[in-house]
């Protein structure tokens, strides 16, 4: 079709009452982004362990895992939603991978511990993944079975499909930069850090 085909054919249209729009760009900033969610105790501790790294795009504080809808932070801290405190990371695959994205998750959590994390008890405050495909169920078995090797302890850790993740309320989102002094106050208080120095050793600790 010649441009001027073309041209005609675009005015026709357009009198014809059709809406005409531009293409989206073939590529933009987010296009190629993928997401993974984790649960791994308090989310504000767990959006640390993920914001700043290389490849990461956003990292939101929320809920997964339960059959609750909308819940609020009352809820689900009060446990019987099936919830659990999460982070859902959106991370460019050509920066990060997901099982990079894997062994910080592992890093910063007790995958001993099935009663909670830290000083957080209950099923709310449990650790999981929560997968969004078929390849990311098959590499976090893996990794699972290579942190079984590696600890030499039962791993409690569940593996499980992604429902919904509800993003939490907002003052919960970047809470180490809005509450400095209660986040640092909170996370020492808990014993995070001196727990998964005991699993992991002091390179593997989460910084924060």
């Amino acid at each position: 079709m010649t441009k001027r085909s073309l041209l005609i054919l675009i005015i026709s249209l357009i009198g014809a009452g059709v809406q005409i729009t531009a293409a989206e760009p073939a590529t933009s900033a987010n296009q190629k982004a993928e997401k993974a969610v984790f649960a791994g105790g308090c989310f504000w501790c767990e959006e640390t362990a993920f914001e700043g790294k290389p490849g990461v795009i956003s990292v939101i504080s929320g809920y997964a895992g339960g059959s609750k809808v909308n819940p609020t932070y009352e809820q689900v801290s009060a446990g019987g939603t099936g919830h659990a405190e999460s982070v859902q990371v959106t991370f460019d695959p050509k920066k990060i991978s997901y099982e990079e994205l894997l062994k910080i998750f592992w890093h910063n959590v007790d995958p001993t511990d099935a009663g909670g994390q830290f000083c957080d008890r209950g099923n709310q405050y449990r650790s999981e993944i929560f997968y969004l495909n078929d390849s990311q169920k098959q590499l976090a078995e893996k990794s699972k079975q290579e942190v079984m090797k590696q600890l030499h302890q039962p791993i409690v850790t569940e593996i499980a499909p992604l429902k919904t993740f509800y993003p939490a309320e907002e003052y919960h989102q970047d809470f180490y930069k809005k509450e400095p002094v209660r986040y640092e106050s909170y996370r020492i208080g808990c014993g995070r850090d001196r727990r998964l120095e005991e699993l992991w050793g002091p390179s593997a600790a989460s910084s924060h």
